[in-house]
This record gives C-alpha cells, structure tokens and sequence, in this order.
C-alpha cells in the first residue's frame, strides 16, 4: 500500500483538527473513525503530523555484540595503536557528518556534532582507556564497551533530561569507535529505498543526519522527549515523530502497518480495513482542504469590514524560521529561546547567541521577530542550576524568576539580542511576570546590557521594543500598572489557564480542569487586552488558543490585536478572520462573556461557527 503522509497544526488536539476541518470547511456527513478495537501506543508528541505507512524496525544504532578476550603484555602497545586507529577513522566519520550538517541545516546542528568531535578528541577519556586497557590487559573493543557503559549509566540514572541526552552523544561516539575496531559495517538509512516508517530504541544524531529522508516518513522511538536531538532534527526536516514510547521496539515489528499521530503522541499499529479506508479518505479531504487554505498564504489578515490582525508564528529553534513564511505568517510572535540553552550539544554563550538570533531575523526579513526571554524552571530544567529539590516546581524557581536570580546570564542574552537587533525588527518579552517590581528589575538589567555594549563599542539596535507575557492571574489583575512599564502584552494561556483553574496541564488527573472557554479565562483575558487598549499598546496571544479555530471569533470580538501560534493553523484561523466582521465577532464575545460555564461558552461558539461557516459536502 503506497505511504500517505499530511501534515496540520499542532496547536490543539489532532483528532479535533481533522473533525474540525471537515466540518466546517469540507464535510462529509459520515465521517467516523472508532480507535476502539485497535492497538494504541502512546508517547511524546515530538514533531507535528500525521503519517500512515510500514513500520521498519531498525536495530543498527544499538551497540554490537563485544567480544571479549585476554591481550599479552607483549601485544599491549599494538593494541592501544589499534585503538587510537579506530579513534581517528571515527574522528573522520564525525567530520564528514558535520560537514554535510553544515551544508544542509544550520549551525545548530552542526553543532550536535561539533560535540561529538570534542568528545572522540577528549584526553582525559583516552587516558581511561588506556590506563585501563594496560591494567586489565583485555582488548579495546571491551575496555571501551564497559567504560562508556559506566559512565552512561549514571548520567541516565542522574533523571535530568539534559544528562541523558549527554549519554547518548557518548554512545553515539563510542559506537563508531567499536564498529571501527571490530571492522563491521554498519547498514546505513542513507540506502532506504522504499517509504517506512522508522523504529528505533533511539535515533543517533548520526542516523538522523544521513537517513535518506524523501523515504523516512515517520519516526517512533523507544527513547526521547520534546528537546531530544531526535525531536529538534525531525522537526527540521518536517518528518512526524512520537517519542518515548518506552516499548515499540518490543511491540512493533518490520512491517506492520501503522498510523503516526505525532500532534497527539499517538501510534497505531495495524489498523483494521476500516480504519485504514477511512485514513486514507480523510488523508485526501484535508489535503485538498490545504491547498484551498493555503490560497490565503499571501493574503492579509483582514475581516470583511476592514479590520486588520497580524498572525505570527510560534517556533522553538533557528532553522523553523524560513519554513514559516510558507504558511503566510506576518512575523514570529514567539521565539522561545530556551531551546537554545536546554538542547544537548548547542551552546548559549554570547557569540552563538547572536549568530542564532541573527540567522532567525535574517530569515524573517522586514517581519517582526519577537524572542522570549530565557524561560526554565517547571518542565524544563536547566543543566548544571536547576535541581530536582522543588516541591512545587511549575510555582517556584523559573522564567524572569530565575533570570533575575542570574544577571550576568541574563544581561548575556540581553547583549546577543541588543547586537541581533540591527539585523530586522525584534521586540523582546519577559515571561511569567506577575506584578510591577519584577517588571523593573528586568528592565533594569536590560539597561546595564545596553550600557556594557555601549561601552565596549558594539553596534546595537536602539529602539527595542520590551513587552511582558500576562500568564499569572496578579499580571492580568494588575495589567493597568504593567502597561505603563511595557511596550506590549502577550497572553500566554496555556500558564494562564493552569494557573487560574489551579490545575497542573501535565497532570492526566486534573487536565479535564484545563479549560481555555472557562469564563475565568476569558475574563483575565479580556480585562488584559482592555488594559492594554486604554494604555495605548497591543494585546496579542501566543498559547495554544490563539491558534484555535473554535476561538478565533471570540478572540477577535473582545479586540485581540495579534495571535502567534504553530505555523500549520495560520491558514485556517486567516480563513475565518477573512469571513467575519468585527461587528458580528463583538456581539459574539459580549454573549460569551455571559456564560456561566466553558460548556456554554463552546456550544454558543459551535452555533456561531456553524452559522457563519457552514458545511458544506463533498463527495470524493
């Protein structure tokens, strides 16, 4: 059966998407997919897309079988020779790899293998080898194997996400190492020749790099997160990908069919006929459903009584810069620039910074780039500062937090954004304010920045502006005291509505709680975007609402000025934006704004929707 791939947004639940689309943009009345009777596997949705193909179950980046055996004291020198020999084909193995990185993504990662290179070239892990090699008198291969086990083993055992990435990268080196003493040649993804969908425990940065990528369509690991070099390369590449799924290499077999949900972190495998058929259909309906949205690529964000909004891009890391311009995005509305600091082998010194910064302005061109400040702590630890001692880490050390608690790291960042300026139009926000004082202190250390690229000469953008994300209730109670002090406003509601309903969006106990119609919700939001107005600034959104069709209406009745989300679900929310007048979407949102409960407020904006953009059917 040939492979059917399509991609869509990622903003908001992948089945919702496909429902969502049909019905009110291209509908087929019996539309219906029952996942009951099939076998689910779940995981972490890494890159965005869903994909159904043959699963191709691929082993070769696990460590071979080690021999082991006694040397002779005699043969000891020729055996560290014959290391040092598998080290340098290594080492010229890695410079290929990073050489074609260079050529086909961006420094970043180019960078993963950067690493890999210091790591072969490390002495003081060659002096362990060899130290150990002449006290044990046993051959390389093994002395190598079981040092990198050692050391691997208690970075995976350390639980932080940032450490067992590390361990990885040691594997990844030490098994080029081995298969370089043992003469074996390894099979090589860059040979796939039909379309698969790849299995693995874990995709090394090496495999990911050379894999023939017009025959990966999808990749389901055993390992891996949201910042895993697997996650950051797929997403590059565009590729659908759910990780962590713990067992999918014991439960999945070359061959199976399989559908990818990578929106929902979702694997099928082997779906029934019925399942199959209806994939297939509907994998035909959304396409011609994006090809007509993207007729609105290039069209401006205006309703049909001339009232204009900008909708920007949502992005994580450099490279998506570029890709976004092909969804008709109006500039980026968050950067989140934590990636860069959080993801294995990248650095965040000054230098790499501004290179990074500037790559992503550069890309953009004349369209404004805004870059979140660092924002860690919660779910997203930073190497070598954060710890897991937080009873209440998602209420405790993180964002502006954090970066205040480290001005020489903060006033780093500022400087790699001050100098990046020159290069386009940047604004610069600081997450998770919640209230005046933080504001200042932030504000205060932007200033120290600009005084210390003054004063060593540096060239940097003068007019900046600085805005603040509204993602705590006392932000949004106080947002008339926060707009004096801020340029801007950006709603993060996915903060926003953990923190209003008090229920962690992580938990599966509690998330039926998180609910972003809740009249709680609404009311912080449209108390922010009043303050702003009256205060004379704009009020965007860059959480996961701004990209939902089903809020698009209300959002711009109570006077959003700016929504930022994933890419995909530009071309859809400029549809509707395109269909409305911003008479009809007030009178929508003063209705709303009088409901007792988020079921209200989602029945009255299905109506709405159902009105205003009726189905309409078409037979395949």
């Amino acid at each position: 059966m040939k492979l059917t791939h399509f991609r869509q947004s990622g903003a908001f639940s992948g089945v919702f998407v496909l429902l969502f689309v049909s019905i009110w943009f291209d509908s087929v009345p019996c539309f219906a997919v029952s996942f009951n009777t099939m076998e689910q596997l779940s995981g972490i949705p890494a890159s965005s897309g869903i994909v159904m193909g043959k699963a191709f179950l691929y082993l070769e980046g696990e460590t071979p079988e080690i021999p082991r055996y006694s040397i002779g004291d005699d043969s000891l020198e020729a055996e560290w020779r014959r290391l040092l020999d598998a080290v340098e084909d290594t080492k010229r193995e890695i410079a290929g790899l990073q050489k074609r990185a260079e050529q086909e993504l961006d420094k970043q990662q180019a960078d993963i293998f950067e690493a890999h290179m210091m790591m072969a070239e490390d002495p003081d892990f060659l002096d362990q080898i060899k130290d150990r090699l002449f006290a044990q008198k046993e051959n390389a291969e093994w002395i190598v194997s079981s040092i990198v086990h050692e050391k691997t083993q208690k970075l995976i055992a350390s639980g932080d996400a940032y450490l067992r990435e590390r361990a990885i990268d040691i594997t990844d080196v030490a098994n080029g190492v081995i298969r370089n003493l043992l003469s074996i040649k390894r099979f090589s993804l860059a040979d796939l020749k039909e379309d698969i969908i790849l299995i693995a425990q874990d995709l090394l940065p090496s495999d990911a790099l050379i894999m023939n990528k017009n025959h990966v369509k999808g990749i389901v690991t055993d390992m891996g997160g949201r910042t895993s070099h697997t996650a950051i390369l797929s997403r590059a590449f565009e590729i659908p990908a759910v990780l962590g799924l713990s067992k999918a290499t014991k439960m999945i077999h070359s061959g199976d069919m399989l559908i990818v949900d990578g929106d929902n972190g979702v694997v099928t495998v082997n779906p029934d006929e019925k399942a199959v058929a209806a994939f297939s259909k509907t994998s035909v309906r959304i396409a011609r459903t994006l090809d007509e949205l993207a007729e609105f690529r290039d069209l401006p964000s205006v309703t049909l009584d001339g009232h204009r909004v900008l909708l920007k891009a949502n992005i994580e890391t450099a490279e998506e810069a570029a890709r976004i311009l092909k969804y008709g995005a109006d500039g980026i509305g968050l950067y989140r620039s934590e990636f860069l600091f959080i993801t294995p082998g990248l650095s965040s010194d000054e230098e790499a910074q501004y290179q990074t910064y500037k790559t992503v302005l550069k890309a953009m061109g004349d369209k404004p780039v805004t870059i979140r400040t660092l924002d860690v702590g919660g779910d997203k630890i930073f190497p070598n500062f954060h710890s897991d001692d937080e009873k209440n880490p998602l209420l405790g050390w993180r964002a502006i937090r954090f970066c205040i608690s480290f001005p020489e790291l903060f006033k780093t960042q500022l400087r790699a954004m001050l100098r990046a300026g020159t290069e386009g139009t940047l604004k610069i926000m600081f997450p998770m304010i919640s209230g005046i004082e933080e504001l200042e202190s932030a504000l205060s250390i932007f200033e120290e920045a600009k005084a210390e690229c003054r004063k060593k000469g540096l060239q940097i953008a003068e007019d900046i502006e600085i805005g603040i994300m509204i993602e705590v209730p006392s932000a949004a109670m106080t947002a008339d005291i926060l707009a004096k002090k801020a340029a801007f406003f950006s709603i993060g509601t996915n903060d926003l509505i953990q923190y209003s309903l008090a229920a962690d969006r992580g938990n599966e106990k509690v998330n039926y709680l998180t609910q972003p119609f809740h009249p709680a919700v609404l009311r912080f939001i449209k108390k922010t975007i009043d303050a702003a107005h009256a205060a004379g600034i704009k009020a965007a959104m860059c959480g996961e609402l701004a990209g939902d069709p089903l809020a698009a209406a209300v959002l711009l009745g109570l006077g959003l000025d700016e929504f930022s989300m994933t890419p995909q679900s530009i071309p859809l929310v400029k549809k509707i934006v395109r269909g409305s007048t911003l008479k009809d979407c007030k009178e929508l949102a003063e209705r709303v704004m009088e409901c007792s409960s988020y079921h209200a407020v989602r029945a009255l904006a299905e109506t709405w929707m159902a009105e205003h953009f009726p189905p309409r059917c078409k037979d395949l």
